[in-house]
């Protein structure tokens, strides 16, 4: 069934060539499968490289970013579809709603960010949409123990690893991405302590 999927993915072009490759490979294979690109609308680096590639694949894409950044001329103006919002905060509010799934890539603090957004509101059972991190060198491997050190320290519940797919490969990725997301219902306590957090 055709998707929309939200990439969040590196905007630094000092990053080492293996990941815009990953990027690319990505796109392609999205759009290889029907789904449309729900993207950051930036043309620099990952953001770049995987909306270039799923439209040259035949694929549909969607960029979503704020006037500041079009000021910039960064904007991917070949976008099918390009949204222009005032602020990053609206920007987000977008980039979920059109999205029925999110798939993250290596990347800095925005990406981090747009990650534990999203992940906070699966745990708090706000929305059940699929959740996937795509990591096939380890960048996000101390994210991983830090996650395991809240848990044993009784700062998350259970379900902050039911809320994620961790994979190393874009078949893997993208099969996660596919198959529909098992919805969580955390207990009002469970609601208290992530919104407090």
């Amino acid at each position: 069934m055709a998707m929309a999927i939200c990439v969040f993915c590196a905007s630094s072009q000092k990053i080492d060539r293996k990941y815009l490759d990953l990027a690319a490979e990505v796109g392609a294979e999205l759009a290889r499968r029907g789904h449309t690109l729900v993207s950051g609308g930036a043309t620099v680096s990952c953001m770049g490289a995987v909306t270039r590639a799923a439209r040259e694949a035949g694929g549909r894409t969607v960029g979503v970013m704020p006037q500041a950044l079009v000021d910039l001329e960064i904007a991917d103006t070949d976008s099918d579809e390009l949204i222009i919002t005032a602020d990053m905060r609206e920007r987000k509010g977008l980039m979920d709603a059109r999205s029925d799934a999110f798939l993250v890539l290596p990347g800095g603090i925005g990406t981090l960010e747009e990650l534990f957004e999203i992940w906070t509101a699966r745990v708090l059972g706000l929305h059940d949409k699929p959740l996937v991190i795509l990591d096939p060198w380890g960048l996000y491997d101390s994210l991983r123990g830090l996650v395991d050190d809240m848990y044993e320290g009784g700062f998350t519940r259970p379900n902050v690893y039911d809320a994620i797919s961790w994979t190393t490969t874009v078949e893997e990725a993208l099969r996660h991405l596919e198959r529909p997301a098992r919805p969580l219902t955390p207990t009002p306590e469970e609601v208290g302590e992530s919104a407090t957090g």
